[in-house]
């Protein structure tokens, strides 16, 4: 994905896979709604690569909200994500028929759940 950000201190850009993005093009992210998605999580899922667990983020949603919604708000803005959010754990999964045939299988991934509250 080719990801240029021009003039960075001025009327900031963004251009991804041929699009341009203004300033008023990125999305707003707010405190509250951050907070809410946190506040809404499933305690029950996986942890992901990144080793936190759902419901940490889940009890801690209104101390870390606004950190969070920075480093969204500056994701957008950039065009970068943190790494860590960008690991993936990919496991094949059985669908059907023969197990020995590689294409009776699915494959899943388990993402971070901060790049999943992002999204």
């Amino acid at each position: 994905m080719g990801v240029t950000l021009a003039v960075p201190h001025e009327s900031q850009t963004l251009e991804t896979r041929g699009k341009v993005w203004r300033e008023e093009d990125f999305p707003s992210v707010r405190e509250d709604l951050v907070r809410d998605h946190l506040a809404k999580l499933d305690i029950h899922k996986s942890v992901g690569p990144d080793g936190m667990h759902p419901q940490v983020l889940r009890e801690l949603a209104d101390v870390i909200a606004g950190a969070l919604s920075i480093i969204f708000e500056r994701s957008w803005r950039t065009g970068d994500v943190p790494e860590d959010w960008r690991r993936a754990n990919i496991t094949p999964v059985f669908k059907k028929s023969k197990m020995e045939h590689p294409g009776n299988y699915r494959p899943v991934s388990l993402t971070s759940v901060h790049g999943k509250v992002m999204e």
